[in-house]
Parts: C-alpha cells; sequence; structure tokens
C-alpha cells in the first residue's frame, strides 16, 4: 500500500511495524470452538469517541496510515459479531459470517468519509450486512437466487414475516398471508410461494454425502440417483428407424392416384382425421364408396411398403 506524506524510509519502516503489531492484537477466529474466546477477547478493544474516531478516519484518508485504520477496524468488531448474530438462522457458522462481516467492515473503513458528519458504525453496518448477504446466498444454494434488490429483500425477511404471521415453517404459506407478505415487500405471489419452498427445503446438500455414517457405508447419494429417459443410442436409433419409415412411406405414396392419397391421408394420417361422410361430400359418392377406396388404398399401400423394404433389404446383384 503506498503511503502518502511520508518522506522518509525510517518513518515507511515505522509504520509497517505498527501495522504488524496491531495485527498481532487482532484475535484469530477459526472455527466454532473458538468463537466464545474470539468474543471475549474483542472486548478488550475501547469504543472509540466521536473525537478519536474522527482523527484516526482523517490520518488514515490523508495518509493511508495502516495503524490508523487497524484501530477502527478493532473498535468495531463487535459490531460485527452483533449482526452476524442476526443472521443464525440461516444454517451457517456464525464464524464464518463473522469473517465476512470483519471483510465488510474493511471495506467501509476503506471507503469511510468522516467529514460527512456521520459515525463510522452507521456507515459500516451497511458494508457488513451486505457482506453477510452476499456471503449466506453463495452459500445457501448453487443454483442462483436473490439476484434483484426485491428478491434480496424477500429472502432475508421472509422468515421475520412469516414468525409475525405465525405460520408453520415447514408447511406452504396460506393465500392470504402470501398476499401480504407480496404486497409488504413489493415482489409478485409467485416468488414469495417459490422463496418459501426452497427455503423449507434448506440449503443445497452434496451428492458426495456418504447415506451412512460408518466407514463403510451404503455409498453416496448420487450411486442411487437414477434417470428414466432412454439411453442416447436408443433416441438416436428410434429415430433413425422413424425417418427410414417415413422414407418409405413416401415412396409408396406413389403407388396410389391422386383420390386415393388423398382419402388415405385424410383417414389414416392426420391428427384430425374426416368423416366418411365429409369425404363422400368431397366426391360426390357414399360413404361406402369412399370406405371401399380407403381399405384398397391402405391394402396397396403395404404391399408397396414390403416391397420396398425387400428391394432396400436384398438389393440385386450388379
Amino acid at each position: 500500500m503506498p503511503i502518502r506524506g511520508l518522506a522518509s524510509e525510517a518513518d515507511t519502516g515505522k509504520v509497517r511495524e505498527n501495522v504488524s503489531n496491531a495485527k498481532k492484537t487482532i484475535p484469530a477466529l477459526s472455527g466454532e470452538q473458538s468463537l466464545n474466546r474470539y468474543l471475549s477477547e474483542i472486548k478488550k478493544y475501547p469504543v472509540l469517541t466521536a473525537e478519536q474516531e474522527y482523527m484516526l478516519a482523517k490520518r488514515y484518508a490523508e495518509h493511508e496510515d495502516p495503524e490508523a485504520a487497524a484501530q477502527l477496524v478493532s473498535s468495531h468488531l463487535r459490531l460485527v459479531a452483533k449482526i452476524a448474530m442476526g443472521y443464525r438462522g440461516y444454517g451457517l457458522p456464525v464464524s464464518d459470517l463473522i469473517s465476512e462481516g470483519n471483510v465488510g467492515l474493511m471495506q467501509g473503513v476503506k471507503k469511510f468519509e468522516p467529514d460527512r458528519g456521520f459515525r463510522l458504525a452507521t456507515y459500516a453496518m451497511w458494508w457488513i450486512k451486505a457482506s453477510m448477504q452476499e456471503f449466506i446466498l453463495r452459500s445457501w444454494s448453487l443454483v442462483k437466487m436473490g439476484t434483484t434488490a426485491a428478491q434480496k429483500k424477500l429472502f432475508f425477511n421472509l422468515r421475520r414475516m412469516k414468525k409475525q404471521l405465525e405460520a408453520f415453517e415447514d408447511t406452504d404459506l396460506h393465500p392470504d398471508d402470501v398476499t401480504k407478505i407480496a404486497t409488504d415487500l413489493g415482489v409478485p405471489e409467485q416468488e414469495v410461494i417459490n422463496m418459501n419452498r426452497r427455503m423449507m427445503m434448506g440449503g443445497d446438500a452434496s451428492l458426495n454425502v456418504q447415506m451412512r455414517g460408518d466407514e463403510d457405508g451404503g455409498g453416496s447419494w448420487q450411486d442411487w440417483l437414477t434417470d428414466d429417459r432412454p439411453l442416447q443410442d436408443t433416441i438416436v436409433g428410434e429415430a433413425q428407424e422413424a425417418a427410414y419409415r417415413h422414407d418409405m412411406l413416401n415412396e409408396a405414396m406413389d403407388a396410389l392416384n391422386d383420390r386415393e392419397q388423398h382419402i388415405l391421408t385424410e383417414r389414416r394420417l392426420t391428427e384430425d382425421p374426416q368423416t366418411l361422410e365429409e369425404l363422400s361430400k368431397v366426391y360426390d359418392v357414399s360413404r361406402e364408396r369412399i370406405r371401399q377406396i380407403e381399405v384398397r388404398a391402405f391394402e396397396k399401400l403395404q404391399k408397396a411398403m414390403q416391397r420396398i423394404a425387400g428391394e432396400r433389404l436384398l438389393p440385386s446383384a450388379a
């Protein structure tokens, strides 16, 4: 990080030494087991007065003093932990939420403008929440969700509003509750229904998870997945067979005259076949006559297709 306003190498070295010492005083957070110790240690950092905070923020804004930034960050670690506790209901480790929130806090310190007249906590809170919420959305599902501001608002407010409406966690919402939530949050009702169902199911689970806890296990979930669709070679084979039969049909139709082709097509080769009565009016003959032409045309077509199939399977010697 470039240091402006510090001319000598001795001063620069001193700043680096101070930053190193400041980092050593920040407690490490490596997991849930160390969470209680972490929460206890961050209470040791004093809360800054408005004047102290302003002076440190000015030092960082004007000179990019890492020591000043470290003091601003450490004095607000309790704020991050408090906000993280509000997101415990999403099934993610609090330690991970705090770590993500600390990243947001650092971004807030970096962009804080003390001359605007408000406290760092007021400004950094939005960076902290945004960082945690992005982490929750990334961790909750591999399928992208909550891409718009309204959808994010729905995701992070749905559980609270269900509690207020005394709606059960593991059931679909009542239509009246759906309407109220959608109206209050400004989202379509179908999005409320879809989001509620996804949240009832919980976050994504890995298909590699063992089905039993023992070492031998019963295999992973992916071993039990089945696909009821036909195999690719079956699909290709059926498509080729259909194309072959269609080609033979077109060739065999040439054995019929125009009237036979039309009557057979309208009676047997369309999705909405015409009746004998309708065709009898077209050709000004009786229904029985139309039936006879249809039967004869079908017999001629069968013989023609048998002949063509025989020629293709047993081609004459050259």
